[in-house]
């Protein structure tokens, strides 16, 4: 069995093309419904000479102007002493923190520095060094010890030494 099917082609205009006809013919109308005629656009050019005219000064208004300029550069004045305490609070953090940094790099220099003076001054290998090198353990009568003196980095005030003079004149 075949089907057949029908198409119906409507020849009128669509929806909205009638609905702007509608409009276009309403909008036509309009003018001569007011009055019954359409009213003609006329323009008048009016020159006015101010060329005589003087401003007369206003003392009032003249003095609100002078408050509000003022408060305005006082309310300027605290926006950016603001800004700028601001900003230079978080240039300071900046730098703060650079230099705890800094710090930490050091201390961790210094670590490592005293790690290796205390591997390097280990009796154990200093003396396999000097073995190495052909030394011997110093003779009981070898070793001459200093006189003990005061501490060395305290600060002397003055010090009375007779100089030995071998110098002839």
């Amino acid at each position: 069995m075949a089907a057949c099917t029908a198409t119906l082609i409507d020849a009128r205009p669509g929806w909205t093309a009638r609905v702007s006809e509608r409009n276009a013919s309403l909008l036509a109308q309009q003018p001569m419904r007011r009055r019954g005629i359409r009213t003609p656009e006329v323009l008048f050019t009016h020159s006015f000479d101010n060329s005589r005219l003087v401003k007369a000064a206003d003392p009032v208004r003249a003095k609100q102007m002078r408050v509000f300029a003022a408060a305005c550069t006082v309310l300027f004045s605290l926006i950016m002493v603001y800004g700028l305490q601001h900003f230079y609070a978080i240039e300071t953090s900046y730098r703060i923190e650079s230099e705890k940094q800094v710090r930490d790099q050091l201390r961790e220099d210094n670590r490592q520095l005293r790690l290796s003076e205390a591997q390097l001054s280990r009796p154990g290998r200093i003396d396999g060094m000097a073995r190495q090198l052909g030394l011997a353990e110093p003779q009981p009568g070898q070793v001459v010890h200093g006189a003990p003196r005061a501490d060395s980095s305290a600060p002397v005030l003055a010090e009375n030494s007779n100089p030995q003079t071998n110098a002839t004149y």
